[in-house]
């Protein structure tokens, strides 16, 4: 292996982490009081929400793999490909509440005037803990949980 492959590689990473953490602050400033409750339902009852991760999360990547090996041709490569991304883009937008609980605990002065900085630096901590294997699938199913358990209204907000 020369240096060429140690930096492509390094560098697909950190593009990888780059992305995951841009997405976790798109949702956090599109939608601040769902990824607000993302977060409280993860402070709550994480395991539950592991539960409910499990129970969404690995049926639907199953769905977009079997649709790829079910449905012939570029459409069934194309549609599980959707499928496939919007599992994924679902549970990273509820990962986002998992980087805002890091990020409150966290906290800076400048929080209260850019409320989105909480979950940068979250992002950041839990971008850089994804460089082992297994918190990635354990972030994506906490985030997959969250994201569903917070539809719910009985979780309120701790904070915007």
């Amino acid at each position: 292996m020369n240096l060429a492959d140690v930096f492509t590689v390094v560098l697909v990473i950190a593009g990888v982490l780059g992305y995951f953490l841009a997405v976790w602050v798109l949702v956090r400033g599109l939608w601040p009081a769902r990824v607000a409750r993302c977060a409280d339902a993860l402070g709550a009852a994480p395991w539950a929400c592991l539960g409910t991760g499990l129970l969404w999360l690995v049926p639907g990547i199953g769905a977009g793999v079997l649709l790829g090996r079910l449905v012939p041709g570029p459409g069934g490569r194309l549609l599980a490909a959707v499928v496939l991304l919007s599992v994924v883009l679902l549970a990273l937008s509820g990962a986002a509440g998992l980087a805002l609980r890091v990020g409150r605990g966290l906290a800076a002065e400048r929080d209260a005037a850019e409320p989105w900085r909480q979950v940068l630096r979250g992002g950041v901590v839990l971008a850089l803990v994804q460089l082992t294997v297994l918190p990635l699938p354990l972030t994506l199913l906490l985030g997959a949980g969250a994201w569903w358990r917070s539809r719910r209204a009985g979780i309120a907000p701790e904070g915007s």
